[in-house]
């Protein structure tokens, strides 16, 4: 999982939110989702000391596993 800042615009109005995904592009996916017609682009440079995160959910954990 990572974290990365976006930066959604609409007009001359800005902010940015925080987003956890499995990649960059489904940070950027979910932002567009929940802001649509706003215009959603990564913020850089990203941050490196907090790029990479723990999944709280463990969705990766099990990802390509069988239960025996």
């Amino acid at each position: 999982m990572i974290r990365i800042s976006i930066e959604v615009r609409s007009g001359t109005a800005r902010f940015k939110v925080s987003v956890q995904a499995e990649s960059i592009e489904r940070a950027l996916e979910m932002a567009r989702r929940y802001n649509s017609g706003k215009k959603c682009k990564v913020v850089f440079p990203i941050d490196s000391e907090g790029f990479f995160v723990e999944d709280d959910l463990g969705r990766d954990r099990a990802v390509g596993k069988i239960a025996a």
